[in-house]
């Protein structure tokens, strides 16, 4: 048990980046883990229940304004991400952590930093569902994926903020402006749909950036990249993870709702042909009475 407690100890206060050792909520665990452990009651179960006879709150003007900032946050991401190494020094196949205080080295870790604050502002997106209502917005998917990228984010803060894991952040980041810009207009209201039929690419392109950070990640288990490899094969799984469960819902929302959609339509179809078939028997069915009729009353009136 001692050993346990100073393998922990030696983790968190000696092998941690003493830089950013003492910025906001990085100090620590306990910070990091009361905010997901209150989102996760909030979000599962004391949202729900204060909701439950209550009419969904209208929350039109908050949710552009909270989009339109995302989308702002995201760019400020990514613009610093490249500005402080993506654009100019860093590796592609291999990029140790600077723990220098080199000006770009430090804007850097900023970088991360911002980007462990937006992940921390993103878990409003569970409160407004649970605020408008939409539990089936709320599903297993959403949770870990909102839960987990906190957390991830703060580690990246305390022990690795730079190097080649910040790709992660980059790639992310630039996804979420195009998202946040849907949600955003998506927020105006119904007339908007005309304009959003692009929705669909939003759950390819998150796909392709997790294929893009997968294969990317990987190539430092195989180069002798001096970058800790710990994280990477952690980082591997969760995207693997993330693979499956982004490509569930797409098959599931666009693929096999598509191929519902088209038996419904060609059943429709089928129907109204059906129909056609049986109003023309019944026209000529009554054309065929008529004239027998008609010749019936020609006969009598000839004899």
């Amino acid at each position: 048990m001692s050993a346990l407690v100073e393998w922990y100890k030696d983790l968190m206060y000696n092998k941690n980046d003493p830089r950013t050792k003492d910025w906001f909520l990085i100090s620590g665990p306990g910070p990091i883990f009361t905010i997901l452990i209150t989102y996760l009651y909030f979000s599962l179960s004391a949202g729900p229940r204060y909701m439950r006879d209550k009419k969904p709150y209208n929350l039109k003007n908050t949710l552009i304004i909270y989009n339109f900032i995302q989308v702002l946050l995201s760019i400020y991401i990514v613009h610093e991400g490249l500005m402080s190494g993506w654009f100019s020094h860093y590796n592609f196949y291999c990029q140790p952590v600077d723990y220098s205080n080199d000006p770009i080295a430090l804007r850097m870790a900023r970088a991360v930093y911002t980007y462990f604050v937006c992940k921390l502002i993103e878990l409003l997106d569970t409160v407004f569902f649970v605020l408008r209502k939409k539990e089936k917005q709320i599903s297993f998917l959403h949770v870990y994926h909102h839960g987990l990228m906190p957390f991830a984010a703060w580690v990246a803060v305390r022990w690795l903020p730079g190097g080649h894991g910040t790709l992660l952040g980059l790639i992310n980041s630039f996804v979420h402006i195009i998202m946040y810009v849907y949600y955003m207009l998506a927020a105006f209201g119904p007339e908007m749909q005309p304009y959003l039929w692009w929705k669909k690419y939003l759950t390819s392109l998150q796909l392709l950036q997790f294929l893009i950070v997968g294969i990317h990640a990987s190539l430092v288990l195989f180069n002798g990249c001096n970058f800790p490899k710990i994280p990477i094969v952690l980082l591997v799984i969760n995207v693997t993870v993330f693979i499956y469960l982004f490509g569930s819902f797409y098959v599931s929302t666009y693929i096999k709702s598509y191929n519902i959609a088209k038996k419904n339509e060609q059943n429709d179809k089928s129907e109204t042909r059906k129909k056609k078939n049986l109003t023309g028997k019944a026209v000529l069915s009554r054309i065929k009475r008529r004239d027998k009729y008609a010749s019936y009353g020609t006969n009598v009136s000839n004899s």
